[in-house]
């Protein structure tokens, strides 16, 4: 079973986080599953950029990102080259290093 490691975030995770993860689940069901609120105001759809993160470690065992993640990430905040959708970026069978931006582009928070 695969482990998610979640560097200290100072609003999300303060102390950062390590948990497991069943594969097949996208990183940002992951993230809210382990109580770690991140935001995806279009509801995980890929119709904007709150979910994004970055890939420390284990980038390459995520599927590549589609035409339409990268035209979305495009817009990110603090893009680089490991950064996905968490919405879009689905576990496989290695561990990962997640690290959430400090900022992301939204107009609305949704609060769920």
């Amino acid at each position: 079973m695969p482990k998610i490691t979640v560097t200290p975030h100072p609003d999300m995770c303060p102390e950062g986080a390590e948990f497991d993860v069943e594969q097949g689940i996208s990183i940002c069901d992951a993230l809210l599953g382990a109580g770690i609120s991140i935001e995806h105001a279009c509801e995980k759809s890929c119709a904007c950029t709150t979910c994004h993160v970055h890939i420390r470690k284990g980038y390459d065992s995520v599927e590549e990102a589609d035409e339409l993640e990268e035209d979305y990430l495009d817009k990110a905040w603090g893009l680089d080259t490991d950064s996905r959708l968490s919405c879009q970026a689905i576990v496989a069978d290695e561990d990962l290093s997640i690290e959430i931006p400090r900022y992301t582009i939204n107009m609305v928070s949704e609060n769920h």
